[in-house]
């Protein structure tokens, strides 16, 4: 009951002077509920667009859902473009980013949380830093490098930019200072090396975290438009993203085959985070910060 403890007290009338507990855990779970559907209306308007005509959801005023759902709607827009492909180009590129960033960002957690070496600090400041950098800055240089290595048109052009996190290597490295060190102080006195170590005794540990990392790397790769825009121009190399913002062209918009391409493509997004919720969380809330 932590979470709604913290939405009643900010809530009048939902303070010390509510008669009861069960009065303010009700009072929480109200204001959660109603702040719940105020978030879902954007989707919920998605859904209703994909199912209308082409010339209802100009219709004034609105509806909120349209006199005959038109379902086909999905089997049109997924068929007039190759979607098929789309996901599939979308799928290499998004697990292609996460199986890096696990990779790499576990490494590099682990030497800045576990190991010792002159200007870990500074080093580790340092690399924080370039977070403030703003990634459409980035953009060009990272063009240019693409460009000369020959991978425009290539998975590796959509993969390879972004297989390192700054953020990623900040949440493992925080995961990992809350790890018991006698765990791997006996393994070393066993005669297990670092590497053993960090396979397997930090690894099975730390799979919340892992999990979370895996969900976000997922959610942004999935998700990114610009960059594929960029380095891809051929329709087979196209990511989902891209493929959904094709129903817009100079002069017209056709809105409910863009919605209901946009809602399928939402839909792997909200299953990965069903199936890896309860690591997401547990990740989120053992990932404190700790120096």
């Amino acid at each position: 009951m932590r979470g709604p403890s913290i939405v009643w007290r900010s809530l009048p009338g939902c303070g010390l002077s509510s008669p009861g507990a069960v009065a303010r855990t009700i009072c929480a779970y109200v204001a959660l509920t109603a702040l719940a559907l105020v978030l879902m209306l954007p989707f919920l308007w998605m859904v209703s667009t994909s199912l209308a005509d082409q010339f209802e959801v100009y219709s004034y005023p609105p509806k909120l859902w349209p006199s005959q759902p038109h379902w086909d709607n999905y089997a049109k827009a997924l068929t007039q473009l190759p979607f098929g492909r789309f996901f599939l180009n979308s799928l290499v590129m998004s697990l292609g980013t996460v199986g890096g960033q696990l990779l790499i960002c576990s490494m590099a957690a682990y030497g800045f949380a576990r190991l010792r070496f002159a200007g870990k600090g500074v080093v580790f400041g340092s690399y924080l830093a370039t977070m403030l950098i703003p990634q459409i800055v980035l953009v060009i240089p990272l063009f240019l490098v693409v460009q000369s290595f020959g991978w425009m048109n290539t998975y590796w052009a959509l993969i390879v930019p972004f297989v390192n996190s700054v953020w990623g290597i900040f949440l493992l490295r925080q995961f990992f200072l809350t790890l018991p060190r006698e765990l791997e102080e006996a393994a070393r006195l066993d005669g297990a090396s670092e590497w053993t170590i960090f396979t397997r005794i930090i690894l099975p540990l730390s799979k919340p975290a892992l999990a979370t990392l895996a969900i976000f790397a997922f959610i942004s790769t999935w998700q990114s438009f610009l960059w594929p825009l960029i380095v891809t121009d051929s329709m087979s190399m196209r990511p989902v993203e891209v493929g959904v913002a094709m129903f817009s062209t100079l002069y017209t918009t056709n809105l409910p085959y863009q919605m209901a391409a946009a809602v399928t493509v939402t839909l792997p997004i909200i299953v990965v985070f069903l199936v890896a919720q309860r690591y997401f969380i547990r990740g989120i809330a053992l990932s404190g910060v700790r120096g």
